[in-house]
């Protein structure tokens, strides 16, 4: 069989299934529900096996709560930073519970979202974040409502709340003092809701995680206050199932040897640039190199590479780790090929699920 060519995300359903069997052995443990959040993995090619796992999806948007509903099926919840008009009464079509960020979006829509259960966004002023770029409780932050008596005053209008606090928090201690932390600040108002969703971010599908402990911290909770938790996984939920396969076109030396691969880390993994990270890549050999990308961009740079022999032109490379806020951002940056979607089953098939043409490139333009 001839190799599928590069670029292209390859998703190895053996991983996925791993991930999704600790999914659903938190949730029979637990007791709480887990919702695939798209705003992380929205490549709905494999919800088919994603979907005997999880309770449904949580989303950012109104295409993203409509894909959940189209493609994934089950419990939706719809949250957006900002409904507009034009967009509400297409939501609450798809949702089962709608959450407002602010008190003004809950008294502007809330009768238009009647029929369905209503909840607000909780900013408890913290989280784990160690990037200010993505710190929902940084200084003057939009998101969510931080004022106990704010939050009192909604309680007649909705019946749970979100609170998104975790960020690739691996660290079970961290997350209990911080859940220990909202229980005691927030706790009339929890005891008055019916669910609470506690977001994603907890990377509970780690190597080590204390999975038992977080079980029973989740049981506990919800004994506690009389809800129904909800947890969020996105990159939980698919963290090491993905790779996003190169190839080297070039090779140069300007002091020190560069690969130039036929992908881009602005087009393809812009994560890496927006948070100054260095990809996943092989660091077994003594022969080094800088992994670069074909676009213009100068800093368009994967990483540092060690490999077993030198490389040479037509080599194949492998980013580990490709699946959270990849194909969901990526984009057509300087014309560069936009990577297959290649999905390896668990009899070791690789198959195409998709692949992008000139065409796709011409229409996402005017």
């Amino acid at each position: 069989m001839t190799p599928l060519q590069t670029p292209h995300y390859l998703i190895d359903m053996a991983r996925l299934r791993a991930n999704m069997e600790k999914v659903a052995w938190l949730r029979e443990a637990s007791g709480a529900k887990a919702l695939l959040a798209l705003k992380c993995f929205a490549t709905w090619s494999v919800f088919d096996l994603m979907r005997d796992y999880m309770d449904g999806t949580t989303s950012s948007s109104l295409f993203e709560l409509r894909l959940g509903r189209e493609e994934f099926g089950k419990e939706t919840h719809a949250y957006s930073v900002a409904w507009a008009d034009h967009e509400i009464d297409e939501a609450v079509t798809y949702a089962d519970k709608i959450i407002f960020n602010s008190l003004s979006q809950l008294d502007r829509y809330a009768d238009r979202a009647a029929g369905i259960a209503t909840g607000l966004r909780l900013n408890p002023r913290f989280s784990t974040s160690g990037f200010d770029l993505a710190d929902p409780a940084r200084p003057f932050s939009r998101l969510g409502e931080a004022d106990p008596e704010r939050l009192e005053s909604a309680l007649d209008r909705i019946s749970g709340v979100m609170i998104h606090y975790n960020c690739e928090n691996d660290d079970f201690d961290l997350f209990d003092r911080q859940l220990t932390r909202i229980e005691d600040e927030f706790g009339s108002i929890l005891k008055r809701l019916d669910w609470v969703s506690l977001g994603g971010g907890i990377h509970f599908t780690g190597e080590g995680y204390p999975l038992e402990r977080l079980a029973d911290r989740l049981k506990a909770f919800q004994d506690r206050f009389g809800v129904q938790a909800f947890l969020e996984p996105g990159e939980a939920s698919i963290t090491r199932t993905t790779t996003l396969e190169v190839s080297v076109l070039d090779i140069i030396n300007n002091g020190k040897d560069v690969a130039i691969v036929d992908s881009s880390t602005e087009a393809h993994m812009l994560d890496l640039l927006i948070y100054r990270e260095t990809a996943k890549l092989p660091q077994d050999g003594d022969h080094a190199y800088q992994i670069a990308g074909k676009t213009c961009l100068a800093g368009d740079i994967f990483g540092e590479a060690r490999f077993a022999q030198p490389l040479k032109i037509g080599d194949r490379v492998s980013i580990q780790d490709a699946a959270g806020y990849t194909m969901v951002k990526k984009n057509w940056f300087n014309g560069v090929a936009m990577p297959a979607i290649a999905i390896r089953d668990e009899d070791g098939t690789i198959r195409t699920a998709r692949s992008f043409t000139y065409d796709d490139f011409k229409g996402s333009l005017s």
